[in-house]
């Protein structure tokens, strides 16, 4: 008699509370057809799933990095060679304009150089993704990694930057989004975040100008984007979350999934050749 009820509702997909899968539309907060296929589904579902998430982009940034190592093992001790970043979808002036692979603008964001590369910016998506999660929500914090990466790749392509790769720019895109929020909420807790991530900027990019091979444009280029995107997606004590912002969430997922998978398509071809 108890079972009946709970096959037939379902958490709204925008607001999370419990209503009846035919509700033409939510009580609490008003989306339309809640329990439809299109609104509820396992990439839905998975971009309210805060942890999850976050295991996500990082499973995908260690995956990628042990595949760069197998496809050309010419590389140092766990350093990928040149080749197989570029097979696997590295960016830059060269790929994108030259060689017209504009999936890169994508893939790149999970490709690194080294182990410390890698390190580095995992430690880095590892402390500042729960505040981002926090301030703008889970699917807010997806659209400004995925588009602070995006833009990152694309600045350093047109600024002539002819192979790049790494989760930087996207980390730097969090970093802004940061910023961006502690200096428009303002108070103790606004000065302290924007007081803290301004100094980690800092010492970003004077560690990019005092070592070769650095992408400072890409930091710049994901900093600005990060920062842009916070504003116009909002933080949670201006703009609550919703439905679009979970839907642009899946739109991320779908095209960085289509573009590492055409990164392993590449990868296989070319080990076939």
């Amino acid at each position: 008699m108890t079972a009946t009820p709970q096959r037939n509702s379902l958490l709204c997909p925008n607001c999370r509370r419990l209503v009846s899968r035919s509700a033409p539309s939510c009580p609490y907060c008003g989306l339309s057809r809640p329990g439809s296929v299109f609104k509820n589904n396992p990439l839905s579902r998975l971009v309210s799933d805060e942890e999850a998430l976050f295991r996500l982009i990082l499973g995908a940034n260690i995956t990628m990095f042990v595949l760069s190592l197998l496809v050309v093992p010419q590389g140092g001790a766990l350093s990928p060679s040149s080749e197989s970043l570029f097979v696997l979808g590295a960016s830059g002036s060269m790929p994108v304009f030259a060689a017209g692979r504009w999936w890169t603008l994508i893939s790149a964001n999970y490709l690194h150089g080294g182990l410390l590369h890698i390190v580095f910016n995992m430690v880095a998506l590892y402390n500042l993704a729960p505040l981002l999660i926090k301030e703008y929500g889970a699917s807010r914090m997806v659209v400004i990694y995925t588009l602070s990466g995006i833009i990152s790749f694309l600045v350093s392509a047109v600024a002539g930057v002819p192979l790049t790769i790494g989760a930087s720019g996207a980390v730097c895109g969090l970093i802004g989004a940061a910023l961006y929020f502690g200096k428009s909420r303002g108070g103790t807790y606004g000065r302290v975040v924007f007081s803290q991530l301004g100094s980690w900027m800092v010492g970003i990019f004077l560690f990019g100008f005092l070592v070769p091979g650095i992408n400072n444009w890409g930091h710049g280029g994901g900093l600005v984007a990060g920062a842009l995107v916070g504003y116009l997606l909002g933080y949670r004590e201006r703009r609550q979350e919703r439905f679009s912002h979970r839907l642009l969430a899946v739109a991320c997922l779908v095209i960085t999934g289509l573009a590492l998978g055409w990164s392993v398509v590449n990868a296989v071809d070319y080990l076939l050749l």
